[in-house]
């Protein structure tokens, strides 16, 4: 069985159209986590949320220093982020 020891920044976006970053080793698992209101306080607060940004990385200290860079970015630098994201992946918009 192979192993996969990926670790991923990630981006969501809250209901109140801020934007909560963070990192994972299993997006899925998080992802649900966040839905159920388990993910952190902060998103528990502002829930529905959406994964509108996500980036792979080989180890955890990456993924948490993108995660670090990504919480210095101005609302408007995340949410074009997450546009080019969306366009990228999900052929898709924001909200």
């Amino acid at each position: 069985m192979e192993e996969k020891n990926s670790n991923y920044a990630y981006m969501l976006l809250c209901a109140d159209g801020t934007y909560y970053s963070g990192w994972t080793n299993d997006p899925q698992r998080r992802q649900k986590a966040h839905d159920s209101g388990r993910g952190s306080r902060y998103t528990r607060a502002r829930l529905p949320v959406r994964m509108v940004y996500m980036e792979e990385f080989a180890d955890k200290v990456s993924a948490m220093k993108r995660e670090a860079e990504l919480k210095k970015l101005s609302h408007e630098e995340k949410r074009e982020l997450a546009r080019r994201y969306l366009e990228e992946h999900d052929g898709g918009t924001e909200s």
